[in-house]
């Protein structure tokens, strides 16, 4: 219910709603309206409340919560169904378990902390409270397992374009889904799915972005490959007033179903195209590791279905679908 009278109070735009008024429209006592505007207040929103006028709400803070994610979102399939915790183990893991009970197809987990958060090669993802977002879309495409590269590729362009229009920042793509700005890294992406021999049953994209970091809140061993978006902003004298982790969240689920429905209709030409144009691979010089391999060349191209295109120093051409790709210049590589 307090979610109601949060959404009553921000369509009002600033203007005073009594109390009485909000009884009427939620069918409640006006006791009940003023004890939800404590528990909204104790959340961190600033509500005038003034004798004879009513309540108004001055601001919201960069507060996570489903109806925050939720209010003004305009997809169709992605963030339909939202699930927040303030803190969990890992989004992924919950996003998988919910998958496989049936949950329906853009299903959305989103955390304020994660305490086991991962990344790619089960690396440890730091997670800590308020520092980020830390989500996880459910997906259920009809594609091949081999197919699932071209989401993974669709997820980062998702990524890049929501935070150059949210912030403004020249951010770029490290194959196959690191967002990276001014060479260090903002964002990971990891994903996960299950399937059967010639189809895939579900897929979760689990997605970390760096936003409210400062320099020092990194690990030693991260310093010199990570930062955080506001980090990156202040240090370039750029506003970081505005920037606020739903309205982010919300241009990525955005962007991030414009991909998808590129790739039902089969149109992955427009994402391939929109991974070229942000990438910070292409035309450098990478080194790949996998298994036991290792090698060194010119990041050239990727093909339709997300594979690297690497012209190697041994003189063969290989197209790379997975394994440990670093990127001279990027990430202190």
């Amino acid at each position: 219910m307090k979610y109601k009278i949060l959404q009553v109070l921000k369509e009002k735009n600033m203007e005073y709603v009594s109390g009485e008024k909000l009884s009427e429209i939620l069918g409640v006592s006006r006791t009940a309206v003023w004890k939800c505007i404590n528990e909204l207040k104790k959340e961190g929103y600033v509500i005038e409340s003034v004798s004879k006028k009513g309540y108004k709400l001055e601001s919201s803070p960069d507060i996570l919560n489903e109806f925050e994610i939720g209010y003004g979102l305009n997809t169709r399939i992605i963030g339909r169904h939202i699930c927040y915790f303030k803190s969990i183990d890992s989004t992924n893991n919950y996003a998988k378990k919910s998958a496989h009970e049936g949950c329906e197809e853009g299903t959305v987990i989103v955390a304020d902390a994660q305490t086991s958060g991962r990344g790619r090669l089960g690396r440890r993802w730091e997670s800590k409270e308020g520092s980020g977002i830390w989500m996880s879309v459910v997906l259920r495409p009809s594609i091949a397992p081999e197919d699932v590269q071209i989401m993974t590729l669709a997820a980062s362009v998702a990524v890049v374009t929501a935070l150059k229009r949210i912030a403004g920042v020249d951010a770029g793509i490290k194959w196959p889904n690191d967002i990276i700005i001014d060479g260090k890294k903002v964002c990971g992406i990891l994903t996960e799915m299950s399937t059967e021999m010639d189809r895939v049953n579900f897929l979760v994209l689990g997605i970390g972005i760096n936003i409210n970091q400062k320099k020092e809140d990194f690990p030693d061993e991260l310093k010199s490959t990570a930062i955080s978006l506001k980090a990156y902003m202040s240090e370039n004298n750029m506003s970081v007033s505005n920037i606020r982790r739903n309205d982010i969240i919300k241009n990525v689920l955005l962007e991030l179903e414009k991909q998808y429905e590129n790739m039902k209709r089969g149109n992955t030409e427009e994402i391939i195209r929109k991974w070229r144009e942000n990438s910070v691979t292409l035309g450098r010089k990478v080194k790949i590791i996998y298994k036991n391999d290792e090698y060194e060349g010119m990041a050239r191209d990727v093909t339709d279905d997300g594979k690297l295109i690497v012209d190697c120093c041994d003189g063969i051409t290989r197209a790379v679908s997975s394994g440990e790709v670093s990127v001279k210049g990027i990430m202190g590589n």
